[in-house]
């Protein structure tokens, strides 16, 4: 058994115990909250960079993961067995409680000025602003993507492209019509993003 696997096994194992039931409306959600932390950071920064922030992404986004996690829509070895724990007032308790939560500052750089330029080309020509808005930073259902770890905005990119994300066939659609190197550099320009002083509230 792998690492990832035993690191799964453990963290379901303990999803039962500390969420099973109606655990989440007995005790505070920012205690089960807690348990996220394993990989998504005490401060909301992950250790793994393909791990995503979740502090201050936004609500409506966060609990849709949730859901197609919990359903099988989405798959991931570390978080689908967690999802299968929970109920659906259990997401949408934990979404609200991460998207009140400030983002943090990853202190990536940013994109240098010919990786930027390739990148807002490729944004514009599939519309990524029409849905995640002109700053990136989403809004409702729709991901906040500015300041994201680049390992794990370029994995998601590609794995929407290649097919393993299936939830949102829109977005592989979009994927699949843009150049892998356009790809690329979107991920690290959206990555070296800093708008929270444009937001005004760290989200």
């Amino acid at each position: 058994m792998t690492l990832s696997r035993l690191a799964a096994r453990a963290i379901f194992l303990a999803c039962v115990v500390l969420m099973g039931g109606n655990a989440l409306a007995a005790d505070p959600v920012a205690d089960k909250a807690k348990l996220c932390a394993t990989c998504h950071g005490e401060q909301g920064i992950p250790i793994n960079k393909t791990t995503p922030v979740i502090w201050g992404q936004n609500e409506g986004y966060l609990y849709l993961q949730l859901r197609d996690l919990k359903s099988g829509t989405r798959k991931n070895e570390l978080m689908s067995p967690i999802a299968a724990t929970l109920e659906k007032n259990d997401m949408l308790a934990l979404a609200a409680y991460f998207s009140k939560l400030k983002w943090p500052n990853l202190q990536q750089p940013s994109a240098p000025n010919d990786v930027a330029a390739k990148a807002q080309s490729a944004a514009a020509s599939v519309g990524c602003p029409g849905c995640h808005l002109a700053h990136f930073q989403g809004d409702g259902t729709t991901a906040r993507l500015a300041g994201q770890w680049e390992e794990y905005l370029a994995k998601t990119i590609f794995d929407f492209r290649d097919g393993k994300r299936g939830n949102n066939p829109g977005m592989s659609d979009l994927m699949k019509a843009t150049a892998p190197d356009d790809l690329t550099a979107l991920a690290k320009y959206l990555a070296g993003l800093q708008i929270d002083d444009y937001l005004g509230n760290g989200r």
